[in-house]
Order: C-alpha cells, then sequence, then structure tokens
C-alpha cells in the first residue's frame, strides 16, 4: 500500500480534502526550501509537491516559470539530485507529510529512470507526476515505478474525455485533474463544466481524484473539496514566496517571513493566520 493510499484514507475517515501544496525546490534557495517544508507540516499540508526546476515547463504559467529561473540561475543550479537531497534532509527534521516528485520526462530521462525510482523510494518520495509524458509513452516508468512502491500520478484534463478510462484505469495514488485548459496560475473562473468533469472522473477512477491549476482561495478550495479528494495549490503559494524574497533573505525577518508564507496554507484550509 503506498504511503498516499494511507494518507487518503485516513483523511477519508473524517471527510477531509487533501491540502497540497507545490513548491520550487532551490527557489530561492535549497536551504530555505527546507524551512518551507516544515512550515507547510506545520500549516496543515497533508502531502507536498516537489517540483523539478527545468528550463522548458511547458505547463507552467508565469510565476512558477519565474521560480523555476531563479532556482536554475545559482551557481549550482537546482538539480534533480538537490530536489531528493532536500527531501532526504526533510524527513531527518521530522517532515513526515509524503512527498511527490512533479518533473518534467528530459530531467528523468538524463537521471535514468530506474536510478531515479530507486533513489526516490531511498529519499522518501512516494510519488510521481510527469505532466508532458503521455499514456501511450509511459508504460516503462510505470512499471519501474511500481516496482519502487512509487505511485505514479497521471493527469487528465476535460479534453482527456476520449481517453479517460484507459488513463485512469493505470492510476497509482491519485488523479490530477486539470481544472482548467492551459498552464498553472491564479483564477478567479475555471472551465464551466469541472464539476461535471470531476463527477466523471471520479465515477471511473480506482484511486483518490485531486484537482489543481488556478486554485488559491479559500472559497476555491471549499467549492472543490466536496467535489474531488484533493486540492493542489502551487501558484498561489509562489507567488507568496516571491514576495518574500528580501524578507527571507535577512536574519531578523526571515521567521516572519516564513509564517507568511504558511499562511497561505492556513487560509485555504479555513484556519487562523499566524
Amino acid at each position: 500500500m503506498h504511503r498516499l493510499d494511507e494518507t487518503f484514507a485516513n483523511l477519508k475517515k473524517t471527510n477531509t480534502c487533501a491540502m497540497i501544496p507545490f513548491v520550487t525546490v532551490g527557489d530561492p534557495d535549497v536551504a530555505t526550501t527546507l524551512d518551507v517544508l516544515e512550515q507547510l507540516q506545520q500549516a496543515g499540508a497533508h502531502m507536498i509537491e516537489l517540483g523539478v526546476p527545468y528550463s522548458d515547463p511547458l505547463a507552467d504559467g508565469p510565476v512558477i516559470q519565474r521560480a523555476t529561473a531563479r532556482a536554475l540561475a545559482h551557481e549550482k543550479p537546482t538539480t534533480i539530485e538537490d530536489v531528493l537531497s532536500v527531501a532526504r534532509q526533510a524527513v531527518l527534521r521530522g517532515v513526515h507529510t509524503p512527498f511527490i516528485l512533479f518533473t518534467y520526462y528530459n530531467p528523468v530521462l538524463q537521471y535514468g529512470v530506474d536510478t531515479l525510482m530507486k533513489a526516490m523510494q531511498e529519499s522518501g518520495v512516494c510519488g510521481i507526476i510527469i505532466p508532458d509524458l503521455p499514456l501511450e509513452e509511459s508504460a516503462a516508468v510505470r512499471a519501474l515505478a511500481m516496482a519502487y512502491n512509487i505511485a505514479f500520478v497521471p493527469l487528465v484534463a476535460p479534453t482527456s474525455r476520449q481517453r479517460l478510462s484507459r488513463i485512469v484505469a493505470q492510476a497509482q495514488g491519485f488523479v490530477y485533474c486539470v481544472s482548467s485548459l492551459g498552464v498553472t496560475g491564479e483564477r478567479t473562473t475555471f472551465a464551466p463544466a469541472i464539476d461535471e468533469f470531476l463527477e466523471t472522473v471520479r465515477a471511473c477512477s480506482p484511486v483518490p481524484v485531486c484537482v489543481g491549476f488556478g486554485i488559491s482561495t479559500r472559497e476555491q478550495v471549499a467549492h472543490f473539496a466536496s467535489r474531488c479528494d484533493g486540492v493542489i495549490v502551487g501558484s498561489a503559494l509562489v507567488r507568496r514566496m516571491e514576495e518574500q524574497q528580501q524578507a527571507l533573505a535577512s536574519p531578523s525577518t526571515r521567521a516572519q517571513a516564513m509564517i507568511e508564507i504558511g499562511n497561505v496554507v492556513r487560509t485555504l484550509l479555513g484556519h487562523a493566520a499566524q
């Protein structure tokens, strides 16, 4: 049983929708990412997506693109190995929230699929999302993920209807439903038929269903929480980190900046900000 399965099963007992924040590892630096992971756990995150910086992030909007650019602009650009190292160190610090690797296929291919899955298992990363790897080309990666007990999480969009049953039949961990067409980024409105689409996915999915892309307010989280098993929040959190860059760089304001970052999750969950 995957750790993701266990987490969703425990949340279901209390009718709780999973809060899954996304962070770009290495933005503004690796040390800060470690502190942010601790803060997100304290704020109530149930799982965390670890974004691997990549030079051509096709699915990401401008906020995450800028974060990726900052992570790659260091004297030593942040790599997939750095992301795994962050996961290992976070576990040693007591972060028990399950980690899911979010990466494009090229870094996976360069690292070596078998090598990566083994390293993920050793690092405490229990799932992987590869947005540019289509179902028809994913069999080898899925097989290796299964061999190392890593959940291979597929993405589906409203345009996936004709292939939906085939995609979700292979899903592990959860199905990532894209709320709107296009790239990531905060939105005030979503695809008109998104609720119906979520119902369709849930009806045929053997695993929990989560929704992401554009969710940034408490009202949006509450809306989707009654329609799926988890909500993924990326750009809203990454933007707050971007706003706190200067404060994070100063020892006198760093602690408060960390609280402000955690408050994104607290607010989305309906908890009082600190």
